[in-house]
């Protein structure tokens, strides 16, 4: 089959599209082929050396997928040949054909377009697991996003909204917040403008959000415990400016805060299907009825992955990079 590879770690510049050897079909695996995959960050520390894959993973960059099913390993049920699906990936997804546990297989509904559902199951399963099961946003709550025009931010923002929460996002332009409001955001802050503190306090009548989902890390560890609510809980997915702070740790007892970390990849097959399952009971009606959407900033050929790679590093998109194979 043919991949995006790259020999040593590097700039965009050293990914490539050549030949690699299919991945071996597994008990309890789906074979799909391929139809799209979409960026994430960690694609983009992988190619620099920074993110190895998880032992047994493949070495091959890409998260997610969309695409068909070719072949059905023993012990699979729920699955047809031919059935069009999207899947969490530990890696491989940036080629023609990936094997995957079927946990983590997802039927794409049958209004989302084959190629723009390759956006959906990384961030989909990311914000329910941090925002929801971790995070524990209810209806009424208030959650603070970090980088509202993101995949992350784009999903966040509908699913907080499709259960009746609301949500004040960071974004680094006028024209992202402009966006983020449009899409279902109640407030957009311009992070380039100041501290967020003061406007998410004072947007949510002086109380605070009850969760805030953060990619960010050190620079804004101070301001996100001041943006939380009491018993807020702050989660950590990303360390994008720095892994290094320091904090007073008495505003953590007095207002019983909780600061949590927290990664998908790593975690096993298991637990992986179990948030599958999950999602699928509690949001799936919102998908299929159109209230979440893949928000696709553009769509690339596969062999174009390092064009996306830039612009992903310049944040110079609203949503996802999807990458068209064949």
């Amino acid at each position: 089959m043919k991949a995006i590879l790259f020999e040593k770690p590097g700039s965009e510049d050293v990914l490539f599209w050549g030949d690699a050897p299919a991945p071996e079909l597994l008990p309890g695996m789906i074979r799909i082929q391929v139809a799209a995959t979409a960026l994430n960050r960690a694609d983009l520390l992988q190619r620099q050396g920074f993110y190895p894959p998880p032992a047994g993973a493949s070495e091959i960059l890409g998260l997610e997928c969309s695409g068909v099913v070719s072949e059905i390993a023993e012990g699979v049920s729920g699955f047809r040949i031919g059935d069009r699906v999207m899947a969490l990936l530990p890696g491989g997804g940036y080629a023609e054909e990936v094997v995957v546990d079927a946990g983590s297989v997802m039927r794409v509904p049958d209004h989302i377009d084959l190629v723009e559902a390759a956006a959906l199951p990384e961030v989909l399963l990311t914000v329910f697991l941090n925002v929801f099961e971790i995070g524990g946003l209810r209806e009424g709550g208030w959650l603070l996003v970090h980088g509202g025009g993101s995949g992350i931010g784009t999903a966040s923002i509908q699913m907080a909204r499709s259960i009746g929460a609301h949500v004040v996002v960071t974004a680094g332009s006028e024209a992202k917040c402009r966006r983020c409001v449009e899409l279902g955001a109640d407030v957009a802050l311009n992070y380039r403008e100041g501290d967020f503190a003061e406007s998410v306090i004072e947007s949510t009548g002086g109380v605070g959000v009850e969760v805030v989902l953060d990619s960010i890390g050190a620079p804004y560890l101070e301001s996100n415990l001041k943006s939380l609510a009491t018993d807020g809980r702050l989660v950590m997915i990303g360390l994008m400016g720095g892994a290094k702070s320091e904090i007073a740790l008495g505003a953590l007892l007095a207002r019983r805060l909780s600061v949590v970390g927290s990664t998908l990849r790593t975690r096993s097959s298991v637990e992986k299907a179990a948030l599958v399952a999950g999602l699928q009971t509690r949001f799936w009606t919102a998908l299929e009825e159109g209230r979440l959407q893949p928000i696709v900033d553009r769509v690339l050929p596969i062999d174009q992955a390092g064009a996306g790679h830039r612009t992903m590093k310049a944040s110079d998109h609203f949503g996802k990079i999807v990458l068209k194979v064949g």
